[in-house]
């Protein structure tokens, strides 16, 4: 079996060498042996394991996420459901987090609709909004002010 260093197993899967060594932290890549000198050794499984979480990253997977399916991708018993179910319930975060994105864009929308853009900062519409202890900071509180 071929080994690598950290920095090749880094290069090979596409990420930093500090990363590899939080993934080891975080318990999503197991810790490698050592050679005599002290270096970590790793192996081709190391560098799949690297470009999966890669992979579920970019899909928008979080690190307990991905250690689940980590752990599904090693587990004899686990099901095609499983993983689905998984990535079933990824949808649906990804669902909740473009409804907030499109609630703030409208708020920001209203917000800056209602200011002109002309004077001082003082006063301003967006500033006042956010300074509003009663409100969230996303405009619900705002009107639009009447045109002059």
């Amino acid at each position: 079996m071929k080994t690598f260093t950290v920095g090749q197993v880094a290069r090979r899967s596409g990420v930093g060498i500090e990363t590899v060594r939080f993934y080891e932290r975080h318990g999503l890549l197991d810790e490698p042996e050592r050679r005599a000198s002290g270096y970590r050794q790793y192996g081709d499984d190391d560098v799949a394991v690297l470009r999966f979480i890669r992979r579920a990253k970019r899909l928008g997977f979080t690190l307990k996420e991905i250690k689940a399916l980590l752990a599904l991708r090693l587990d004899g018993s686990a099901t095609r459901s499983d993983v689905r179910a998984q990535a079933t319930a990824k949808i649906a975060d990804i669902g909740a987090k473009i409804r907030d994105l499109h609630r703030m864009r409208e708020a920001l929308s209203v917000l800056t609709a209602a200011c002109h853009g002309d004077g001082p900062a003082t006063g301003c519409p967006i500033l006042e909004s956010l300074n509003n202890p009663d409100g969230d900071g996303a405009g619900d509180d705002i009107t639009p002010p009447a045109e002059e």
